[in-house]
């Protein structure tokens, strides 16, 4: 029996280079779009509505009479209430809520694949590694690990990220990709202590995050499983993959 395929896309520059029909297609923002969506709807969020403008967050925000969130540049957008800390999501917050978020690099990179023809979409994060490996491996259909990397310029989370989940899924997988297979030594290289290597390596988002008092949010969402669920996008909006 063939095995289904599995790519890895660095950049969103770069993903006209693939092809997302029939495929699931992963979409990684570690710090912090994916690890914030993955913690709302672990803490009980009703929906996430994701868009890629400041403009229609404000106005989903007024129509819905919900949660308007997101960030630019690593802080919180002008005229959005919450920024895009998975700290800022507790039960207790979040709970039965709608959430529109907005982030500079996710968002944009989960609509580039909804255009493209993606048969669906997922997000992923340390955060909720093992739901991700679990559905991939259920589903055993193609794969596409989307980093949504910085401002089309790939990163070193995003990339540990890819390399986590190939490093655990590959034998199941036909991993004819230099991406994937430089993700996973990455991943090789890092996995024992990630903040470390992260800091080690002058990574950018480390820099950027660290700057605005922000090592607690990286050393969050460098943890394996600690919101894990799977986000689903479906009809506009990411829910909770269905069991079953």
């Amino acid at each position: 029996m063939n095995k289904p395929t599995l790519y890895t896309c660095l950049s969103p520059a770069l993903l006209h280079l693939y092809d997302v029909r029939d495929c699931i297609v992963v979409v990684i923002d570690v710090l912090r779009a994916t690890s914030t969506m993955a913690t709302a709807l672990y803490n009980g969020a009703k929906e996430i509505i994701p868009v890629d403008s400041v403009e229609r967050c404000i106005q989903l925000g007024r129509e819905l009479a919900c949660i308007t969130a997101g960030e630019r540049d690593g802080q919180v957008a002008p005229g959005l209430q919450y920024g895009n800390s998975s700290f800022e999501y507790p039960r207790e917050f979040i709970g039965g809520k709608t959430l529109v978020l907005t982030t500079t690099n996710g968002t944009k990179l989960l609509h580039m694949a909804l255009q493209k023809g993606a048969t669906e979409i997922v997000t992923g994060a340390f955060l909720n590694l093992s739901a991700v490996c679990d559905h991939l491996l259920k589903m055993n259909r193609n794969v596409i690990l989307g980093c949504a990397a910085w401002k089309d310029k790939p990163n070193i989370e995003d990339t540990l990220f890819a390399g986590a989940v190939v490093n655990r899924i590959k034998e199941h997988f036909n991993v004819n990709c230099d991406a994937s297979h430089m993700a996973d030594c990455l991943y090789g290289m890092a996995r024992d202590d990630m903040y470390a290597f992260m800091k080690r390596n002058d990574a950018s988002h480390y820099h950027r995050l660290t700057n605005f008092g922000l090592e607690k949010d990286i050393r969050h969402c460098l943890t394996n499983d600690l919101a894990n669920v799977l986000p689903q996008y479906v009809d506009g909006k990411l829910i909770l993959q269905q069991q079953g």
